[in-house]
């Protein structure tokens, strides 16, 4: 659920947030190669709920998820690791919510390598995944919009994703407070049609 039901959010908390996100690149690893999003495997479940759990403590950006909801939509995630394989440094999935929607869910990076592009190779992946399903519409709920903003999304109203709102956001801890904003982006472009 968008803040848009108790009003917009307070620019301070999103100014707040960007401050944490430059720390938390000031203190960066280096990034070696090109790196590319692959689709999770089973045993990336636990440090997908590392990263998801670190960020919903931290800042509250991404909403909690059970290793055992990880477990069972594990096949929604896709990942970044490292050029050798050994290290997770990213992660996100691509939710089917209805014959021509989807949500982009769960987004997160590595504390230590953020600011390196790998929130974008998650994304980019995503909407691949979402145009090769024959997708017309992707969606996401988030506290940083102007990320998916540069990524060619559109803010929107999370009214306009019924589905959404009555089978997950009035069961959200955030429901009644909200500090969420909908972004889409229309992939028909990219289908061709």
């Amino acid at each position: 659920m968008t803040s848009e039901a108790i009003g917009p959010t307070p620019a301070a908390t999103v100014r707040q947030r960007e401050s944490e996100l430059h720390a938390l690149q000031e203190r960066s690893l280096p990034i070696e190669a090109p790196l590319r999003a692959e689709k999770a495997v089973i045993a990336d479940a636990p440090e997908i709920h590392r990263l998801i759990q670190y960020w919903f403590e931290k800042t509250g950006d991404v909403l909690p998820r059970t290793e055992g909801e990880i477990y069972e939509t594990i096949r929604d995630f896709v990942v970044v690791r490292d050029t050798n394989g050994s290290r997770l440094l990213a992660a996100g999935a691509l939710h089917v919510e209805w014959r021509d929607l989807a949500e982009i869910k769960s987004l997160v990076v590595d504390p230590g390598t953020q600011g390196k592009g790998l929130g974008r190779i998650v994304v980019d992946a995503c909407l691949d995944e979402a145009v090769g399903m024959g997708l017309k519409t992707v969606f996401a709920l988030t506290t940083t919009p102007a990320f998916f903003e540069r990524l060619g999304f559109r803010i929107s109203g999370v009214s306009a994703f019924p589905r959404k709102v009555w089978n997950e956001c009035f069961r959200c801890p955030k429901y009644n407070a909200c500090d969420e904003i909908a972004v889409t982006i229309d992939l028909r472009d990219r289908l061709g049609a």
